[in-house]
């Protein structure tokens, strides 16, 4: 018997009519809507009810929410997209607490993972980009399994190793790692004794797996560093001090990149070469040798030398790391390109005296998650570029920015979408924009 109420752990039978960014599926109950885990459009489950509006359970006014979130139990009626799970312990047949994060997507066919990211993509340029641009196919990689060149995993209390559940901190261990590369898996599977915290393992190049302890020991007394320093007429003690990294290399294009072992790089092996060469692509014919040209959030040089291969003699990539920045003056130096360490909002309006000659020149943008933000994206208009590159891993965060820059006069004049993330909700987009 199915408990209509809407306290947490209510079970309910919905039809789920689409998908939502961040993963989740949608269906509505009583004119409301109800994000649900582990589901496809098109099927009917039964889910449990996670996140309800708490007035069913207090009364309280404050907490009527407009949707709930729950998760599937049990699939009542299949789409013909759906498949076993890619990892079987996160498999619907598991307990949704059991289940580990990651892989939100597994459940369903690759093809059809890929028509429903262009869905929310195609709706986040709907909603908050203004309409008119339709979104690409997003294109495969040709690996969907085994791709994680960097996994992250948690250590808690009781010494337990592991991802964590999906949408918790609750660490969850698993018999294998199949998003992983292979060697990845392997080291992940004989850790033993590793302290509380978390443990980043990464392949570069080279295949040998490094390990990146981040004790939770560490963690506390930093904050706790922190917390003294606040202290009225208390001169701040030195935080504790990190071991210096392990340098490491990457390639692409022919090149070799040097960052940091824990320093940024796109996780999928195929990730670095793809994304150079559709930014090379959309910018060809674009970089004038003569003009200034803007690496924003440049990391450790890619896109600088993706710049210098089409012609762009000068050369400023502008990254708020000092290591990343580091490793970025050592890896253009032979394309005598400046590597400067800012924030780019502060670089930007810094009168540094090569923005006056970025007009009619290329900017590439490679922003965080959350987006350049509409203060940055008009500081690049204001400098009156040629063409502006950007490459997004957050498909709500890239239209807001491309409705600041078509407010701006600006708009898309070329869009392509990878599927960097098989298996999870995530995907890459890169878009030309230009007057």
């Amino acid at each position: 018997m199915i408990d209509s109420d809407a306290s947490a752990g209510a079970l309910l039978d919905l039809d789920v009519t689409g998908i939502a960014h961040g993963g989740v599926f949608v269906a509505w109950h009583e004119g409301r809507v109800v994000f649900v885990s582990d589901a496809i459009p098109g099927e009917r489950v039964r889910v449990r009810v996670s996140e309800p509006s708490a007035g069913a359970i207090t009364g309280s006014a404050a907490d009527r929410r407009s949707f709930w979130r729950a998760e599937t139990v049990e699939v009542l009626d299949a789409s013909p997209h759906r498949r076993p799970h890619v990892w079987a312990e996160a498999d619907v047949a598991r307990a949704p607490e059991l289940r580990p994060g990651g892989a939100d997507l597994g459940h369903i066919d690759p093809d059809h993972q890929r028509v429903l990211k262009r869905r929310v993509l195609q709706e986040a340029l709907d909603r908050f980009a203004g309409g008119g641009i339709d979104a690409p196919e997003v294109e495969a990689t040709g690996t969907d399994e085994n791709w994680r060149t960097r996994v992250t995993l948690h250590v808690d209390d009781a010494g337990r190793i592991g991802p964590f559940a999906a949408r918790s901190h609750r660490v969850i261990p698993v018999a294998e790692h199949v998003l992983a590369r292979p060697a990845i898996d392997e080291v992940a599977r004989r850790l033993r004794d590793v302290p509380e915290g978390r443990i980043e393992l990464i392949e570069p190049a080279d295949g040998e797996v490094r390990r990146v302890l981040r004790p939770e020991a560490e963690r506390t007394a930093r904050g706790q560093t922190r917390k003294t320093a606040r202290g009225p007429g208390r001169r701040a003690p030195r935080p504790p001090r990190r071991p210096v990294p392990e340098r490491i290399v990457e390639r692409v294009a022919g090149r070799s990149f040097a960052l940091d072992a824990d320093g940024f790089w796109q996780i999928h092996p195929a990730a670095a070469g793809l994304l150079d060469g559709a930014v090379a692509g959309l910018l060809d014919g674009r970089v004038d040798p003569s003009a200034a040209h803007l690496d924003l959030y440049g990391g450790v040089g890619l896109f600088s030398a993706t710049l210098a291969r089409l012609g762009a003699r000068r050369l400023t990539t502008v990254e708020s790391s000092p290591r990343a920045t580091r490793h970025a003056q050592d890896n253009l130096r032979d394309l005598g390109a400046r590597a400067v360490t800012a924030r780019v909002d502060r670089f930007l309006r810094s009168g540094d005296e090569e923005l006056s000659d970025v007009a009619g020149g290329a900017v590439i943008l490679d922003p965080p998650r959350s987006g350049a933000g509409r203060a940055v994206v008009e500081d690049v208009v204001a400098l009156d570029p040629a063409a502006v590159a950007y490459v997004a891993c957050d498909p709500v965060a890239l239209a807001r920015d491309l409705a600041t820059f078509r407010a701006s006069g600006f708009d898309v004049r070329a869009l392509r979408a990878f599927d960097l993330f098989p298996h999870s909700h995530h995907l890459e987009t890169v878009a030309l924009l230009t007057r």
